[in-house]
């Protein structure tokens, strides 16, 4: 076992703890969490190191060449051509946070690709959300990527770039406070927004326990409204946990069906169910994706603009985008990409 040296929060825990309290009272259990169908699979924290694997090859996009300038007769001066713009390369990574073989073999794949950064969709540290599992679960496989980093597995990032969404298993500890005190996020920490190349991405909150609500018209949809539409770039992905089209053991979580299309979104990304699959619904595409480390859950009624279904190993997502154009491939452990898939920016009129 690596010894663990303690971390402690940058928060004022006087502040903290007043309002945890506050929250315990009034805010975390104003709602139930959601009933599940059956007993999930036993979740065991096995604390095994990440293992010396083979990697697979690596996933890239080819840039497109331009063709060669025709030569004429008469002298003319060298035409400049802009350098081809350089893809954000980003893994998703969904119900992950269960140290193992499962889910050091899936850390290994993504640095395999070597990405700018990397979004979850949740579920970040099995199985309570506590602070004494937190750092085996997340530093121990991705502590080269989270800044500022404060456990016991090296010596972090020197620029964040570990940007998590909150899970229903972060929540079993009051106020996910272990959560919010070993990452370091934007806003309020739940839910935000930051920028990266040509995307802005919007890490939402999506469980029942949320002080500022999960509903449409909660205080935290208004919040995403308005800054979707204040939005500039040509790209705005929204990830969260709950999802609200699944073909899987939870299924659909109606609560978090907000009309994203209609408010700007191109993508809508989220986890808690332990498979991946890609839907189109009413031409937006929505992806699950919930095998990061954790038990891989069964299918259980395929729904209308489901297009892929995958749930025979674990893996990941890897994204690459730029200004006109976005590839998605989700790769599995065993070197099987199960899904491709691309979206172009609509010309405009």
């Amino acid at each position: 076992m690596i010894p663990r040296r303690p971390y402690t929060s940058h928060k004022l825990h006087g502040v903290i703890a007043l309002v945890c309290l506050g929250l315990i009272l009034a805010a975390c259990t104003r709602l139930p969490a959601p009933t599940l169908l059956a007993p999930p699979p036993t979740l065991q924290n096995t604390g095994t190191p990440l293992p010396d694997l083979a990697i697979p090859a690596t996933l890239t996009s080819t840039p497109i060449t331009p063709p060669a300038a025709v030569g004429t007769d008469s002298v003319t001066p060298p035409t400049t051509t802009a350098a081809p713009e350089t893809p954000l390369r980003f893994a998703v990574i969904g119900d992950y946070g269960l140290a193992g073989d499962a889910e050091a073999r899936v850390a290994q794949l993504i640095q395999s690709w070597g990405p700018d950064l990397i979004i979850t969709t949740g579920d970040n540290n099995y199985p309570d959300g506590e602070a004494e599992t937190i750092d085996a679960n997340i530093g121990q496989y991705y502590q080269q990527y989270i800044y500022p980093y404060r456990g016991s597995y090296g010596p972090g990032a020197d620029r964040n770039r570990f940007f998590p969404t909150l899970g229903n298993h972060d929540w079993n500890t009051p106020c996910a406070q272990p959560y919010l005190d070993y990452f370091t996020l934007p806003g309020n920490e739940r839910y935000y927004e930051f920028t990266w190349g040509p995307v802005h991405f919007f890490a939402v909150s999506s469980d029942s326990r949320e002080p500022d609500g999960v509903g449409r018209s909660s205080i935290q949809a208004a919040w995403l409204q308005e800054r979707l539409a204040a939005s500039t770039l040509p790209w705005k992905i929204v990830y969260f946990h709950q999802a609200p089209y699944s073909s899987g053991y939870h299924g659909s979580v109606d609560w978090m069906r907000w009309p994203f299309k209609e408010w700007g979104a191109s993508l809508v990304l989220a986890g808690h169910d332990h498979t991946y699959e890609r839907l189109d619904i009413d031409g937006l595409p929505y992806i699950v994706n919930g095998v990061g480390g954790g038990p891989i859950y069964p299918f259980v009624f395929p729904l209308a603009g489901s297009q892929v279904r995958y749930n025979d190993a674990h893996g990941a997502l890897l994204v690459e985008v730029d200004s006109e154009q976005l590839s998605g491939t989700f790769a599995s452990v065993d070197g099987i990409n199960s899904d491709q898939f691309g979206i172009l920016i609509p010309v405009k009129p």
